[in-house]
């Protein structure tokens, strides 16, 4: 497979997904439009102690939610936070009025963490390469020699698996920040056919003048960040990849087609 000449098209691939990009996810201030409805809720029930005496819970708690959403609008939230809002108090009142025990909604939210524990700061969701854009980075590394190849944000470390199985006289490294999916790499890298080095970590933590090939499926919000610390610390000659998502204003040198047509592509920069 040979990378394509980049075009007008292609370097502008997801090129208004950036400005759309939450820059982070506000969970203070999502806590704070929740606290805020409550606390006009409860003003509403001394204000109006007839109407709380008469409504039932159900009725307050939508209407708590609609009051959440119209504050996360006016806070200038983004438009996906509206309907969490809106729903979280009926949902709560709803697993109250079925009995559903308070520790069931506790262990949803740690099962939702050790997933996408450092969403908020990293601003990266779990993406997971697909197996045919493994195939595709599997032709882009040096193959003429051996060579160094980090993924950032290896997830399961199916990428790493798979070019170790298919070139394995590479050195290959991972890193990811999420609990579950960096212990099953970390699993899967130490009992696999072929050695694979799994890191806990982030971007910041990572220097990448020692890696000959950058991998990263990260998200529209990260591409900025990435694309500067590639400048800093990237050696002359390497290769950046990115699956997906471009750097704003910074047009590939090439792009490759992942799998059949509408399935994605690879984005390349040679440092």
């Amino acid at each position: 497979m040979r990378p394509r000449s980049n075009t007008e098209r292609a370097a502008g691939v997801r090129a208004a997904s950036a400005g759309r990009y939450p820059a982070r996810v506000p969970l203070a201030q999502a806590a704070a439009v929740q606290a805020g409805a409550t606390l006009l809720m409860l003003a509403l029930t001394l204000l109006v102690p007839e109407a709380a005496a008469n409504g039932d819970g159900m009725t307050w708690a939508l209407l708590q939610g609609i009051v959440a959403a119209s504050l996360a609008r006016v806070a200038g939230m983004d438009s996906w936070w509206l309907p969490i809002h809106a729903l979280f108090a009926p949902g709560l009142a709803w697993a109250l009025e079925w009995g559903l025990p308070p520790g069931y909604a506790l262990a949803a939210f740690l099962a939702l963490a050790s997933v996408y524990w450092g969403v908020s700061r990293t601003r990266v969701p779990l993406f997971l390469s697909s197996r045919a854009a493994a195939r595709a980075v599997a032709q882009l590394v040096p193959q003429d020699r051996s060579f160094a190849f980090i993924d950032l944000g290896c997830g399961l470390g199916g990428v790493l698996a798979s070019l170790a199985r298919a070139r394995p006289d590479g050195r290959y490294h991972g890193i990811e920040a999420a609990p579950v999916p960096f212990l099953l790499s970390r699993m899967r890298a130490a009992f696999g056919p072929h050695a694979c080095s799994i890191s806990w970590g982030d971007l910041g933590g990572v220097d990448l003048a020692r890696y000959d090939v950058v991998y990263a499926y990260l998200s529209p919000a990260a591409m900025g960040e990435l694309w500067r610390k590639a400048r800093r610390e990237m050696r002359r000659g390497s290769l950046l990849i990115s699956n997906s998502f471009d750097v704003p204003g910074v047009p590939p040198a090439a792009t490759v087609a992942i799998g059949g047509p509408g399935e994605g592509q690879l984005l390349l920069w040679r440092m």
